[in-house]
This record gives C-alpha cells, structure tokens and sequence, in this order.
C-alpha cells in the first residue's frame, strides 16, 4: 500500500513538471502576427481648424439720454422689437443749477427789454401820427419792438428746455423721449422707472437706456493661434455649430482677420470675423458659444488610404502591398492628410491590397 502511494505520489510530480515545461515552451513561442488589410478608395480630404467664439450681432448700438434726468416711463422691454426713432423711454428732467438759474435771468432781462421797447414804440407810434417824427425813426421803433418780442420767445424757450428739457414749439423733438437710433430688437434695458441717469460729456460715457441690435445680420467672432493665421484668408468657407442648438450647423464666409494680434496667456491671438447665414426658422440669441470649423486645404476626389498603412524613411514615404509571394515593399507619393486618411498621389490603385497595422493572435 505504501509502495502504491509512492508511485502515485511520482506520477503527480511528473505531470506537474510536464505541464509546466509544456506551458513555459508554449508562452515563449513567438506570437503568429498577421495585418490588416486595407485598400485605397477615392474620395475627398479636407484639413481645416476649429475656431471658438461667439454669434453677435454687427451693428449693436446703445442707446443714452440727451439731457440728465429720472427714468419716468419706460415702453418697451428687452425681447421687443423697436423701429427706428420710435420712443423707448421718457424722462424728468433734473435742471443744473446754473443753467437754470441763468436761463431764469436771460427771460427776466428778455421781458424788461420788451417792456421798454413796447413803450418806446407806442411812443414813437404817436410822434409818426402827429407828423413829428419820420417815417425811418418810427420804422426802427417797430423793428426794435420785434427784435425784443423774438429776444423774449427765444428766452422763454431755453428755460422750458433747462427746466423741462423741451419746449413748447417743439415738443415732437422733445429731449425727454428716448427713440431708438436703429431697428432692431431690444437686447436689453439696464434702468428701471425712477433711476437717475445722465448724458455722455467728456467725463463719462452716459446711462445706457437700452441696448438695441440687428438680428437679421449676425456674425462669428473668435480669435485665432498665431501658427494658424497665415493659413487664412478672407472668403475662405466656415461651418458654424452653435453649442446651444447641438443638431444645427451654419454656412459663413471670413470676412476679417484682425492685423495686429493680442496676448493671451503668453499666447498672441489673431481677431476674426465671419458673416454667418441663419435659416429664417431658426432663433439666434446674441452671445451664444459656437465654433467655427475652417477648411484650410481640400482635395476632392482622389486616391486615398488610411495614413496608419504609411511608412516613413528618411524623407521617402512607402507601404507594403500584397504580391504573389507575400507583402512587397513599394514607394508612394502621399499628399494632404487629415490625420485618419491620407491622399495617395502616386504608387497605389485601387485594385491594390495592403498592409495595416499587425493583428495579434491571441491578445
């Protein structure tokens, strides 16, 4: 019985050093490599870049107040369309002290002027009907008479326009209304009713009382690597996605590249512009992030292959194409790539089988 366990106990060692040394051969066996096999195809290759910016509108003026004053009704709000001239606001006007008081001074001066000129007129007037005076000096009396009535009109029209910020032979034009210099939508109202705000002067830029754009007439603004700007040129195709409508692309066309660049982050940047064309059915919001994808280069139906059967030595480019005794080695004339497909100029056809990457058994 213990010579039974013996043996059996041998046998087990044996096995087990035979499968060992069987999967030891088994693993340092080279691996049986075979290829891909790919063949060129006509077809179109297209290099470009991707741009990022925004859509805004071209023409997007704010509009500012004439005179100082308060908010007292506002007509429109942002999201509304508004023609030009029409009235967006009205304002009270909040007088400045000193033109107030001077315009005051000029009336008051104005009606004294009147009160003597009326007196010497009908002076005058009496004088001419008793034939004591002639006709030049009553004529003179009359156009001083005149002149003092225009001095007072005029007057009395500069206060009401100090004070009110229109005057009553004018009212169509009057300061206090706020119109809209362009058609267009109304992008936003910054003021509320009861908000102070002044005109533009040589110190500041002025209360904005809304801010009013041409929808109709947008385009792509975004900036640009330094490597990649002298690649552009205007006219150049741009397709457009706009990262809030993820299902929709726009034609545009580059209509300016920026002469001078700016640094970003010790990066100098090049501005550009494309005028981009929206179906009438779709809603652009003025702001939205989109990119603008540029063809730099593009060849249309020619020989292509994919760029990973490619093989490079020195400056030489060559691939291996399956002959009658295996893959033969062969020079090729390759052109503009995408980085996936790569054009073909010379060495290949379509009727050409090659070689890709390997294929592992086993992995």
């Amino acid at each position: 019985m213990k010579k039974f366990g013996k043996i059996l106990m041998i046998i087990l060692i044996v096995m087990v050093f035979v499968g060992t040394f069987a999967y030891l051969f088994q693993r340092s066996k080279p691996k049986e490599i075979e290829y891909q096999e790919l063949s060129p195809a006509m077809g179109d290759i297209s290099r470009g870049t991707v741009v990022t910016g925004k859509i805004q509108p071209r023409d997007e003026v704010n509009v500012k107040p004439q005179i100082n004053g308060i908010v007292a009704e506002l007509y429109k709000e942002a999201g509304q369309t508004v023609q030009k001239d029409e009235i967006i606001a009205k304002l009270k006007v909040i007088p400045d002290m000193s033109q107030l008081s001077s315009a005051q001074s000029r009336l008051r001066l104005a009606e004294v002027n009147l009160k003597q000129a009326q007196t010497d007129f009908e002076r005058e007037k009496k004088l001419f009907d008793q034939n004591l005076v002639t006709a030049e000096e009553y004529e003179k009396a009359a156009q001083a008479l005149k002149q003092a009535e225009e001095e007072r009109a005029v007057a009395q029209e500069s206060l009401e326009i100090v004070r009110d910020g229109v005057s009553s032979s004018n009212k169509s034009g009057s300061t206090t209304l706020i119109r809209s210099t362009i058609s267009g939508l109304i992008l936003d109202v910054p003021v509320k009713v009861g908000n102070s705000v002044t005109m533009s002067n040589t110190f500041n830029d002025g209360t904005t009382i809304a801010t009013v754009a041409n929808m109709d007439d947008l385009i792509f603004d975004g900036n640009i690597d330094e490597t990649e700007v002298g690649k552009l040129s205007v006219g150049l195709p741009v397709r457009i996605t706009v990262g809030a409508l993820q299902d929709l692309s726009f034609d545009a066309a580059l209509e300016y590249i920026a002469p001078k660049a700016t640094a970003s982050g010790g990066t100098n940047l090049f501005e550009i512009k494309a005028s981009v064309t929206v179906p009438s059915d779709v809603t652009i919001r003025s702001g939205y992030s989109a990119n603008a994808e540029i063809v730099l280069q593009e060849v249309k139906d020619v020989l292509t292959l994919s760029e990973s059967a490619i093989q490079w030595e020195g400056d030489n480019t060559f691939v291996y194409v399956k002959g009658a005794e295996g893959w033969e080695k062969r020079d090729v004339v390759t052109g503009l790539s995408d980085g996936v497909k790569i054009e073909i100029k010379s060495g290949l056809s379509t009727n050409d089988v090659v070689r890709g990457p390997q294929i592992i058994k086993g992995k």
